[in-house]
């Protein structure tokens, strides 16, 4: 450390807001920042709209929360350690009453400055064009010497605006809050985007993430701080909440700073080692994800329980899987709805998976109401075949109402992408854990979760025969997923092109796949939009998930091959 340098003492909160729970979230601010004042720090960062939770979408328009946002950070300035510096993130607005994605800079009791995030994404699930207006104005503050530069989130994606406005005026520190979701792979392009930056703009960077769930969307944390060469310093958990606390070395009086809080230096201290998370792979990130946003959605909506058919088949089985280990197997509860086509290994497999996980068990036979729905409308055909998944969906949807279960829809994305699903019937649920999970990845998370579990000694939950068997609906005779669909392997391939990169037939084509599977692919895919708007929402891992991500119209005339 030289003379033109000082320590700085920071603190990362790592946490999982409710959207709408100002209270809420503002006891977890406040019981953060008085652990991280015991710590030492003197500056305290938290995500990204940490007071109202992350999206509000709609909600930013109505005045009343705006009011209750700012009414909220204003009363927690006076309640916070005031040697402790703290930047939180709410929503504010603008002087004409536009609601604003804010920071409040908070120091002996008040906010001191505001900073208003500049860049606003308007792709994939973001919608903050339509949501707030942007700010204009970079915001530097000197903090004990240190001049420290803010950004929010979309604010360091880009290098025009905020970042290059901040290089320019050569902060000796910069903090960036986040509210940036998980999608697989996305923590590697995060860290080498703050590595860029802190390299760019010649200083450390603290950026730092929320957790939890938000509906269809999981926060990862992975918060992550880097010196000036873009080395890594810290890297928070993923997934789970933390405050992490990290000593740095930041040049002094660097900058004109905007607000002045405070001038001396701390004195030196012994430096905290701080100590890194370990990585996480592909299977186990997904796999948390999974578990978190469902854990979420059952707790934030208050549900005391969920429920879900148990077919044997790999999708219900690892549902379940997933759902005992958010909630625990106690609140979970599978129920095995077989009609006279489902065959002895497949009750045995759900009663096998039942007793592997511990989840509460029943069998509710579903014949005699199928023969009498077919008895009155004379169905056959598809249309029997319809009536059974019918018939599940109804029984379960009257078991929760009974009961207060929350029903997990059991789909994944191959089977929602072309239509391979009955509206009102295996597509019931109020939430679908793996509706964003292609059939082979489903596969490769229930291989992975045994897999732990063996290596930790227990039980793997899921039997090898659901793994391993054919699937099939068991609607008719003989039936398998192979007589209506390609061979899953040749269709995620397939997926992957047209709806993850939206290539196109010709993308499908130039991949080496025939004109007639291509195009009927395609042709499912299109024709199945009606049925995907009716499905239940589901946690997103992917970068182009079924929702927001993707918004086609229901009603169109254009075809691929057209």
């Amino acid at each position: 450390m030289t003379a033109t340098q000082a320590q700085i003492r920071v603190a990362l909160a790592q946490i999982n807001p409710t959207v709408g729970d100002l209270s809420g979230n503002a006891a977890q601010i406040m019981h953060q920042a008085q652990l991280a004042h015991t710590a030492g720090a003197h500056l305290i960062t938290f995500p990204e709209m940490v007071l109202t939770g992350y999206p509000v979408e709609d909600l930013a328009l109505r005045s009343t929360f705006r009011q209750s946002s700012r009414r909220a950070i204003q009363d927690i300035a006076p309640q916070l350690p005031p040697e402790l510096a703290a930047v939180i993130g709410y929503l504010d607005e603008s002087p004409d009453g536009k609601p604003q994605n804010a920071v409040a800079l908070i120091y002996q009791g008040k906010i001191q400055a505001t900073y208003i995030k500049h860049h606003l994404p308007n792709y994939g699930v973001f919608d903050e064009f339509r949501n707030f207006v942007a700010g204009a104005k970079s915001l530097i503050f000197r903090l004990h010497g240190i001049d420290v530069g803010i950004a929010i989130c979309e604010d360091i994606w880009r290098y025009e605006g905020p970042v290059a406005d901040l290089a320019a005026r050569t902060p000796g520190l910069v903090v960036v809050p986040n509210g940036s979701p998980f999608e697989r792979n996305k923590d590697d392009i995060r860290a080498s985007l703050v590595h860029q930056r802190a390299r760019e703009l010649n200083a450390p960077l603290v950026y730092v993430n929320m957790t939890g769930g938000q509906d269809d969307l999981v926060f990862d944390g992975d918060s992550i701080v880097v010196d000036s060469l873009g080395k890594t310093l810290v890297r928070a958990p993923q997934f789970d909440d933390a405050l992490i606390v990290v000593d740095l070395e930041c040049a002094l009086a660097s900058s004109q700073p905007d607000v002045i809080l405070s001038t001396e230096p701390v004195e030196p201290y012994e430096k905290i080692i701080p100590q890194s998370s370990q990585r996480l792979d592909d299977s186990a990130e997904i796999w948390r994800a999974l578990v978190v946003g469902l854990r979420d959605y059952v707790e934030k909506n208050r549900f005391p329980s969920v429920i879900l058919g148990l077919s044997s088949g790999i999708d219900s089985a690892v549902t379940a899987a997933i759902a005992a280990d958010a909630l625990g197997p106690a609140r979970v509860y599978g129920v095995a709805l077989p009609s006279k086509y489902s065959s002895d290994h497949s009750l045995h497999d759900a009663a096998d998976l039942a007793h592997r996980i511990g989840l509460n068990h029943r069998i509710v036979p579903i014949q005699p109401m199928v023969d009498q729905f077919i008895s009155h409308l004379g169905l056959t055909g598809l249309a029997e075949e319809n009536v059974q998944a019918r018939v599940r969906g109804t029984t379960l949807m009257g078991i929760s109402n009974q009961e207060g279960h929350l029903v997990l829809a059991t789909g994944n994305k191959s089977e929602l992408a072309v239509g391979y699903s009955t509206m009102y019937g295996d597509a019931v649920g109020g939430f679908a854990p793996i509706k964003d999970l292609l059939k082979m990845q489903v596969w490769e998370i229930a291989r992975w979760r045994n897999a732990l579990a063996t290596s930790r000694g227990e039980v793997a939950p899921i039997p090898e025969s659901s793994i391993s068997k054919e699937p099939s609906a068991e609607l008719r005779p003989g039936q398998k997923d192979s007589d209506s669909l390609p061979d899953y392997d040749q269709l995620d391939a397939m997926l992957e092109i047209y709806i993850e990169a939206d290539g196109g037939l010709e993308g499908l084509l130039a991949a080496g796949f025939s004109q007639e599977v291509a195009t009927r692919t395609v042709r499912m895919v299109d024709a199945a939009e009606y049925k995907r708007r009716q499905y239940p929402p589901g946690t997103k891992i992917s970068g182009r998930a079924f929702g927001k991500d993707r918004r086609l119209p229901i009603t169109s005339k254009w075809r691929e091959n057209s």
